[in-house]
């Protein structure tokens, strides 16, 4: 079986990587295939690399605290592409947006005390892959 591809992509004008560095190589340990696109990308950026780079998943590193906004950015921009590319978020993420964002259609939320095996779990199943 080929490995789920991710992109890890840090949206807007964060520029803290470290969290989104550390989590790509410990998905790329956990057998992924990653893609790390750096900082500052806009998501016209990101929807484009996705969609060149033919991901499983992407994966949105947030710590401004402009989750909200650029989940559905990212979201829209995924859409006009015609591309069904799920999104999961992790970061600064407080819980009282955790459902906004799943209404957004996020497939998952990762705040910053997930664990590597809890943000794994929820990669697979973002792309509709079973566990092992």
């Amino acid at each position: 079986m080929k490995p789920i591809r991710v992109l890890i992509a840090k949206p807007g004008l964060d520029g803290h990587d470290r969290g989104a560095k550390v989590v790509a190589l410990a998905l790329r340990d956990a057998g992924f295939e990653v893609i790390y696109s750096g900082l500052h990308r806009t998501v016209e950026q990101i929807a484009e690399a996705a969609i060149q780079e033919d991901v499983d998943v992407i994966g949105l590193s947030i710590l401004s605290g402009a989750h909200l906004p650029l989940s559905e950015k990212i979201l829209a921009q995924l859409r006009a592409a015609g591309a069904d590319i799920p999104v999961v978020v992790g970061g600064n993420i407080p819980v009282r947006d955790h459902d906004a964002l799943r209404a957004l259609g996020i497939a998952g939320v990762f705040p910053t005390s997930a664990n590597f095996d809890e943000i794994a779990r929820g990669v697979r199943e973002a792309a509709r892959v079973p566990s092992n």
